[in-house]
């Protein structure tokens, strides 16, 4: 299972990660989620990656660009919600790959210092 994780990181590469403010609704599909990337983002761009919430802030979905095809992937929470950015703070965000990680997990990603740890105020 490794080796499969492994060779997947090699095909999907991801150099820059943008989260998007404003709600999708999960029941997109990759033509929508990609027409909204478009409308957001301006272009999709290779081997990046950009991230929507839909309005509870329970589910994700991650569309990536591999330089080739389209990746579209989602996750849930069955509890809690995911750490978003409001709409003030612009349409659009870019995050760090350690930042996305503790997105994906349900950490609060906006206190995640240099060093890698979450700073609680």
């Amino acid at each position: 299972m490794r080796d499969l994780a492994a060779r997947g990181a090699d095909v999907i590469q991801v150099q820059a990660v943008w989260l998007a403010t404003q709600p999708l609704d999960m029941r997109s599909g990759i033509d929508s989620a990609l027409a909204r990337v478009v409308a957001v983002f301006g272009a999709v761009q290779p081997h990046h990656a950009y991230v929507f919430a839909n309005r509870s802030s329970t589910r994700v979905k991650v569309l990536v660009h591999d330089g080739i095809g389209i990746w579209l992937a989602a996750r849930r929470l069955h509890r809690g919600r995911f750490v978003w950015a409001d709409a003030q703070a612009g349409a659009q965000i870019q995050l760090s790959q350690q930042q996305l990680q503790a997105l994906v997990l349900g950490l609060p990603w906006k206190r995640l210092g240099p060093d890698g740890a979450i700073r609680l105020v």
